[in-house]
């Protein structure tokens, strides 16, 4: 009996954590130590004769299972009768090494307690094997209310899944109406701002207190919608853009009256070039498909590092946003690489800035297309 008790007892813990009931798995685990002990103890009292240094350890099980019994009493009907009966064992157990425990008080809680512990191994084995509640353990008889809010704060500003397609509309409609998003790239994190609306970028500048010499490139979904724009690009150029997009690689092209039909021409770009840029992520590019090209720049203060996850971008910058798409851990933790194309036909390509994409596999690149 001793056996079979302590091995269905730990049996029923193990099944227990298995579901992830820590609760039930601990009170099961330390059951089986105390029926283990308890009958260990008859034992070796039988053969010794002496229960003695078995006193202090009954009592610390009753403290123990003292505090179970509160803790099950959250948890369910099944298990709040067996830390009872177990309380009930435990006194069996102290008065046991007294030498004062009648025999019929004894031979009820354990004929009590067997079947409880039977119905409850039944049930956690059943419910465990077929995924669901087939044999009840009943509802708990207290139950905790969480004064924790879900969340401290507020979201600072509107923060849908990149998932939903609800929310890939609810960013687009907001950059078409010349709102500043945070939005994922194949990259890192970045600022995005509709072309169709100067003066989103030039809040971008004031956003992330971005010196007004510096640079914000575009984003197209495709080179068609370079090639609707009708820029004066030489074949090779069109032929390693081809190459190189979509990918983590910027090009540096020249500026002309072509790139009104694109962007706020004096707000993107230096005063002679623009980076262009044709993002390999597919929640992007069908964002810029709703929206049109964007003006892109990275989604952190000026001078401080890449954000790398949805969360660093509504830290740093959230209350300054209207949106952010929220896609999770980006997949670079650097940005993409630049390159000069603006004197490709005469002296090649410049690296300008090694990012995600190496300067030698670039060069390889160019130096296939030039070839061809």
């Amino acid at each position: 009996l001793i056996l079979i008790g302590g091995f269905v007892q730990l049996l029923a813990g193990f099944l227990a954590f298995r579901k992830y009931d820590h609760l039930g798995g601990a009170a099961f685990l330390t059951f089986s130590a105390l029926w283990s002990s308890y009958g260990a103890t008859k034992v070796l009292s039988a053969a010794a004769g002496n229960t003695e240094g078995f006193t202090a350890g009954s009592i610390a099980f009753l403290v123990l299972n003292a505090f179970l019994i509160i803790l099950a009493s959250s948890f369910n009907v099944v298990l709040l009768c067996l830390t009872l009966f177990m309380e009930l064992l435990t006194i069996c157990f102290l008065l046991f090494t007294l030498q004062n425990l009648p025999l019929p008080f004894e031979i009820v809680v354990l004929s009590i307690l067997s079947i409880i512990c039977f119905y409850g191994a039944t049930a956690s084995l059943t419910n465990c094997m077929f995924g669901k509640d087939l044999l009840l353990m009943g509802p708990p008889l207290l139950t905790v209310q969480s004064s924790k809010k879900s969340r401290e704060d507020p979201l600072p500003c509107v923060c849908p899944k990149s998932h939903l397609t609800s929310g890939l509309r609810t960013i687009a409609e907001l950059l078409n109406t010349g709102a500043v998003c945070g939005v994922p790239t194949d990259t890192v994190y970045a600022l995005a701002a509709s072309c169709k609306h100067p003066q989103a970028i030039e809040k971008v500048y004031r956003i992330k207190d971005r010196p007004q010499e510096k640079p914000i490139c575009i984003f197209i979904s495709n080179l068609e919608q370079l090639r609707a724009a009708a820029p004066p690009i030489s074949p090779l150029l069109w032929e390693f853009m081809e190459n190189v997009y979509p990918g983590g690689i910027g090009c540096i092209i020249r500026k002309g009256e072509w790139l009104k039909k694109l962007a706020g021409y004096n707000r993107v770009g230096t005063q002679d070039s623009i980076m262009i840029r044709v993002p390999d992520l597919t929640v992007l590019v069908h964002l810029i498909d709703m929206t049109g090209p964007l003006a892109i720049t990275s989604a952190n203060p000026s001078g401080e590092v890449d954000s790398t996850h949805h969360d660093m971008v509504i830290s740093r910058l959230g209350h300054k946003l209207e949106g952010v798409l929220c896609d999770g851990e980006s997949d670079e933790v650097v940005a993409s690489t630049v390159v000069n194309c603006t004197k490709i036909d005469e002296s090649g390509i410049t690296i300008l800035r090694e990012g995600c994409i190496p300067a030698g596999k670039v060069m390889q690149i160019f130096e296939r297309v030039k070839n061809r």
